[in-house]
């Protein structure tokens, strides 16, 4: 079994230091296991300190497969990003427990993880309690489809700050602002400041970024894990941008 709260506590740390933390998310969907060895090359080089898997569906069943193979080109830590209770698989280090805090679908805001829980009784994954806020992209995303719910206008400031804190308040060890797979806007950095200031956990921020700009600017307004998928998925000269700098 692994160290309780060991990612957990190191995403804190990095917090304290100010040290930016930033993950790929795979869709187990979307990537071909044969093509994992080499992109894991390209990963390896870059700044990345996370793997996230998960999508909002698993339509091929493939999230195990994909996972044990990740875990053979790599020691970076692996959660799971869940899209329901049946993408969850022992071959992960941990996993994001969600909850979507912006939707009011019970479905994804207790009940899947109520049929989660048969699984995680016993388990060995690390489960990070999760506040997951769908932020609106400027584009119908899959999560939006899946889950029956509306991200929030970024228009709604305080509407938004206050669903964050609300997850704070009630136990999330997480937040996240997701502007959603494909997004055309990333989470406004003004939005990301006025949360990061007064969130005490750390801040997730996902969806939309597509440039090393984009990337700076959500780190410089408080991010402190980003999190990149479809810029990764297509245009993998994107690793070029975020290499790791060289030490003398």
């Amino acid at each position: 079994m692994i160290e309780l709260k060991m990612m957990y506590n190191d995403i804190l740390e990095a917090k304290k230091r100010n040290q930016k933390l930033l993950a790929v998310l795979i869709d187990p969907d979307k990537i071909d296991n044969n093509h994992i060895p080499e992109f894991f090359r390209k990963v390896h080089q870059s700044i990345i300190t996370h793997v996230f898997v998960g999508g909002s569906t698993d339509e091929e069943k493939k999230m195990e497969m994909v996972v044990k193979t990740i875990k053979q080109y790599t020691k970076l830590p692996v959660l799971i990003f869940p899209g329901s209770h049946e993408q969850i698989t022992e071959a992960a280090d941990g996993i994001l427990f969600l909850s979507l805090l912006s939707g009011r679908n019970p479905e994804y805001l207790i009940e899947q993880q109520i049929l989660s829980v048969s699984k995680l009784m016993d388990t060995s994954l690390e489960i990070i309690p999760t506040g997951y806020i769908l932020i609106d992209g400027d584009v119908e995303t899959a999560v939006q489809r899946v889950s029956q719910t509306k991200p929030i206008s970024q228009q709604e400031k305080t509407v938004i700050l206050h669903t964050a804190l609300a997850g704070q308040f009630s136990g999330k060890q997480l937040i996240y602002l997701e502007a959603g797979s494909g997004a055309k806007k990333m989470v406004k950095p003004e939005i990301i400041k006025k949360v990061a200031m007064k969130l005490q956990i750390p801040l997730i921020v996902g969806g939309g970024i597509k440039s090393k700009t984009q990337l700076n600017e959500a780190f410089q307004a408080g991010a402190d894990l980003v999190v990149i998928g479809t810029a990764f998925e297509e245009n993998e000269d994107f690793f070029n941008e975020i290499v790791l700098r060289n030490e003398s």
